[in-house]
């Protein structure tokens, strides 16, 4: 393993490539240590602290999670606050309305003149979002209503300098969307994800410290708040959700593929027998964004009501239900993910597109016939196999609250060291170590997960 990536630096275009890429990765770094200038940084230090200190503080839950998702850093309010959300929400907008708006879908058919078209209209969606956002947080922040405490110095308390937060933090943004740009230009790897990735992993030594904290004051003794016991047992977890992670994300259900032979002269053509692979997690991480997104609104809109009308005692229940990580909020959660891990596949999964491709091709599926027949069956086995993918996504989704709840784990550790944060960093390495095999195989280099001769 280690003289084949002494080979992958040896190569000068791929080695330009990868460092760029950490260039690109180390500015967007730094970015977050460039605070806003008029939010009372030592106040909003003490209010993290105390959130990070309280397990079961749901704001800071709360905020954990967008910063999960969005590599945003909403909590230390800096210039790259709101992180890559906006582009993906934006992104994620026209790819619906490409499956439901029929001038965008031929559009999307057009090629890359198509593609260029989408893009640049993504972009002013972006610029559109991050405005809405970044105001919206401004004016939190400026309110409390969220943090419980004003967070804006008073001499800077007025709109103008809400003006000027919304213009710098939808400046980051979009400076971030352009890095993501140059790395898939230029770098390797799919820009947007490796910076989400980054943002993970940036936040992972804080989990990794929360999580070893007891240890250094009590000690590994077994029976310990966290000995020796519990340690090994979470490092065994972390080792097998790892493996399953993989195992799942690579799963494949092939489809045997016969295709028509064709005579020219005395010789002739195909007859082959291929497979049509097909992901068992179709959908990828899009169901558990989307689910934790969605379950994001009635906490913020309960703790709005609640408020309001103080005295409500339902109020106060469905606020710590929906800002906690108990029965309800996970029963939910996993009855989200089944149903956008089906919708975004309908989405992505055309069965008859792909029907019709294998018919013009002159292919078939053995016994059933090119056109409605393949299309059905395809679409069946598509359903069962999605099924299992979904069941996958909402385990691995709760797995930091029942890591939480029955190993006394801090919940910022354990959905960093096992669950989505997990789920997210290994999709994006093994598509990074995919796309740098490709340059290595086709520069008849053996590949980094080939096997020693």
């Amino acid at each position: 393993m280690f003289n084949k990536l002494v080979t992958v630096f040896r190569i000068p275009e791929l080695r330009r490539k990868i460092l760029l890429t950490l260039i690109l990765l180390a500015v967007y770094r730094m970015g977050f240590s460039i605070p806003l200038p008029f939010i009372d940084q030592d106040q909003l230090a003490a209010l993290q602290a105390k959130s990070q200190g309280d397990s079961n503080d749901p704001t800071g839950r709360v905020l954990q999670v967008v910063s999960l998702f969005s590599a945003s850093s909403l909590s230390n309010a800096t210039i790259f606050g709101l992180g890559i959300m906006p582009y993906i929400s934006a992104s994620i907008i026209f790819q619906l309305l490409g499956s439901v708006y029929p001038p965008l879908e031929k559009l999307q058919k057009e090629g890359e003149s198509g593609r260029r078209k989408i893009t640049e209209w993504t972009r002013y969606a972006t610029v559109l979002i991050c405005i809405g956002q970044s105001y919206f947080w401004i004016k939190q922040l400026s309110s409390g209503s969220l943090t419980g405490q004003k967070l804006i110095m008073t001499e800077y308390d007025w709109w103008l300098y809400y003006m000027l937060g919304t213009v710098v933090m939808t400046a980051g943004t979009i400076f971030l969307m352009w890095i993501g740009e140059q790395i898939d230009a230029y770098g390797i790897g799919n820009g947007i994800s490796l910076l989400i990735m980054a943002g993970i992993l940036a936040q992972m030594p804080g989990a990794g410290y929360d999580l070893l904290q007891p240890a250094f004051k009590n000690g590994i003794a077994l029976g310990s708040e966290m000995g020796i016991d519990t340690l090994l047992l979470l490092t065994l977890l972390f080792a097998g959700v790892i493996a399953w992670v993989v195992f799942i994300t690579q799963g494949q259900r092939r489809i045997p593929i016969q295709s028509q032979k064709h005579v020219r002269g005395r010789r002739s053509a195909g007859g082959q027998r291929q497979s049509l692979p097909l992901r068992v997690n179709q959908a990828g991480v899009m169901p558990i964004i989307f689910a934790s997104s969605l379950l994001m609104f009635p906490y913020f809109i309960f703790n709005y009501l609640q408020q309001v009308f103080p005295n409500i005692g339902v109020l106060q229940e469905l606020n710590a239900a929906f800002g906690g990580q108990g029965f309800i909020y996970n029963l939910l959660y996993v009855v989200l993910i089944y149903f956008f891990c089906y919708f975004w596949t309908a989405i992505t999964f055309n069965p008859k597109d792909m029907a019709e491709n294998l018919k013009d091709y002159g292919s078939f599926i053995p016994g059933y016939r090119p056109g409605a027949r393949t299309a059905n069956h395809l679409e069946a086995v598509m359903v069962r196999i999605t099924y299992v993918g979904a069941a996958f996504l909402a385990l691995v989704a709760i797995i930091p609250a029942i890591i939480s709840s029955y190993l006394g784990v801090p919940p910022m550790a354990a959905s960093f060291y096992g669950g989505t944060g997990l789920l997210i960093v290994v999709s994006v390495v093994l598509d990074l170590v995919q796309k740098i095999d490709s340059h290595l195989v086709m520069r008849n280099y053996p590949g980094l997960l080939d096997a020693e001769n």
